[in-house]
């Protein structure tokens, strides 16, 4: 299946590998990003490289007006077929009774409501009950839902978690209306995150304590996300995919 996608967080790392990727197998884009215009252009023009259509459109998931925004330049290019609800940030390592209301709010705000209202929207466009010819969607998830990262990032992993249990009951809830919902769950993959997160040297230091005694590449989620959009996924819906190496 190809069509529009809309990749948010698409500027940078898991994002614009999926962006490129899913260019590669025919899709036109719509790049959403938050912060970084630069780096939304630069992944755009590799998406033409693959001469495909792409627009980059900022805002944050978490804002409906914002959101409303990222679809209404979708359908302006065509039909919606694909959503990879990739957006997310995770803070410095704290334990629960160091962090404060405004990081929690950020933290769920992003990292789990966006996704709900992303997916709202795309349902509105895909679902055959709405009058629509079906899609896909993939959530971001992340290992840290089951590691569950105490001592330095349980919110973020309560938020993640909180995806896993989302792509189930979603994926439950539109199965019949031409909609397949799932998921993947990244582990320890060379991205900017990390430094994002105060911990710039992360991949490094939990290297040698990884099975495969490496880090995933950006390029290796975005390649089990393109195929559980693809047609060979027809039959999986509502699975978590670990994209780990054995973590």
């Amino acid at each position: 299946m190809s069509g529009v996608a809309i990749v948010t967080g698409g500027s940078r790392g898991i994002g614009r590998a999926t962006a490129i990727l899913l260019a590669e197998r025919g899709y036109d884009l719509v790049v959403n990003y938050q912060f970084n215009a630069e780096a939304a252009a630069e992944t755009v023009a590799a998406v033409h490289g693959q001469g495909r259509q792409a627009v980059a459109v900022k805002g944050d998931v978490g804002d409906e007006a914002d959101v409303a925004a990222i679809f209404a330049a979708a359908d302006k290019i065509g039909r919606l077929t694909a959503l990879v609800n990739n957006a997310g940030v995770i803070d410095a390592p704290q334990r629960l009774d160091e962090m404060d209301l405004a990081r929690l709010d950020r933290m769920f705000r992003i990292n789990l409501t966006g996704s709900f209202l992303c997916a709202r929207e795309a349902v509105k466009r895909m679902s055959t009950r709405h009058g629509g010819q079906g899609g896909g969607i993939v959530n971001l998830s992340s290992a840290a839902a089951v590691l569950a990262g105490a001592g330095q990032y349980l919110d973020y992993a309560a938020a993640k978690a909180g995806i896993d249990i989302f792509t189930l009951g979603l994926a439950r809830e539109v199965a019949a209306e031409g909609i397949r919902v799932n998921a993947v769950r990244p582990g320890i993959i060379d991205t900017e995150i990390h430094a994002s997160g105060g911990m710039p040297d992360r991949v490094a230091l939990l290297r040698d304590q990884l099975p495969m005694k490496r880090e995933g590449t950006a390029r290796e989620v975005a390649q089990a996300i393109a195929w559980l959009l693809s047609d060979e996924a027809s039959y999986t819906n509502g699975t978590v995919l670990n994209v780990t190496g054995g973590r």
